[in-house]
């Protein structure tokens, strides 16, 4: 008779002390295992493995936006916009219509923003359409008799490596030295760049024209008086009738000079 023991009284025997010796694998009856006890250890029973616990994955946290600065204004240079004013430049005078004798001087000064062509060249004040404009308006005050003389002066602001017209002077400095000389009674400053540096205010051109301004660099009697320039107002036709608005109230201070 041979002794059935199950794999759990195996082990309390062999815990025990008591050496069990069984039958071989052929002979001994094949007997159904049984789950171990949580609390008994058993040699031949394989341990369980733990299935290795999963985590979710973290999600990504977003990398906070590194802050931005804001984008660097330009720094103002001048009362249009340029350091100083040392990137605007004028050009020598020209005659648009010569006076008779005397009459060479003491007339109008026509200041107006016309930079030069890509050539670096100034090219004949009158030509093109906005020329032709200038023309007309200038005639429609009977400036073309040649009663009082008119001189063009042009200002324009300086291109980093754009060609440089051979006449191109530094506003500030060549601007009374050209104009002294000429004695003009009347100024009439044709774009923003022009009225703004010499009325040295930073208005809009549309709040610096409808006046008549003293030019201390100057006869304390000459007057400066802003309007549109003829490029812009083939553009905004609109506005021809406070242009002439502007040019009327130059000759009234004209004539008043003169008298």
């Amino acid at each position: 008779m041979s002794l059935v023991l199950d794999a759990r009284q195996r082990a309390m025997l062999e815990e025990m002390g008591v050496k069990v010796w069984l039958p071989t694998a052929r002979h001994a009856p094949v007997a159904a295992p049984e789950e171990p006890a949580a609390d008994v250890p058993v040699d031949d029973a394989p341990a369980p493995v733990a299935a290795p616990e999963v985590r979710p994955a973290a999600a990504p946290v977003a990398a906070s936006p590194r802050p931005v600065a804001p984008a660097a204004r330009p720094v103002p240079t001048d009362p249009m916009g340029a350091a100083g004013g040392s990137d605007l430049r004028i050009a020598a005078p020209q005659a648009l219509y010569a006076g008779e004798g005397r009459a060479a001087v003491g007339g109008w000064l026509v200041v107006a923003d016309m930079p030069p062509g890509a050539d670096g060249r100034h090219g004949a004040p009158l030509d093109g359409d906005a020329g032709r404009l200038l023309d007309q308006m200038l005639r429609a005050l009977q400036l073309h008799t040649g009663t009082a003389p008119v001189h063009l002066v042009r200002a324009h602001r300086a291109v980093a490596g754009a060609p440089t017209a051979e006449d191109d002077a530094d506003f500030d400095s060549a601007f009374a030295a050209w104009a002294m000389p000429l004695a003009p009674r009347i100024v009439l400053a044709m774009g923003p760049l022009s009225a703004q540096r010499l009325l040295g205010r930073q208005e809009p051109l549309g709040r610096l024209r409808g006046q008549a301004c003293p030019l201390p660099a100057l006869d304390p009697a000459t007057r400066v008086v802003a309007t549109y320039h003829p490029a812009y107002l083939l553009r905004n036709g609109a506005d021809k009738a406070r242009a002439w608005a502007d040019l009327c109230l130059a000759a009234a201070h004209f004539e008043r000079s003169a008298g």
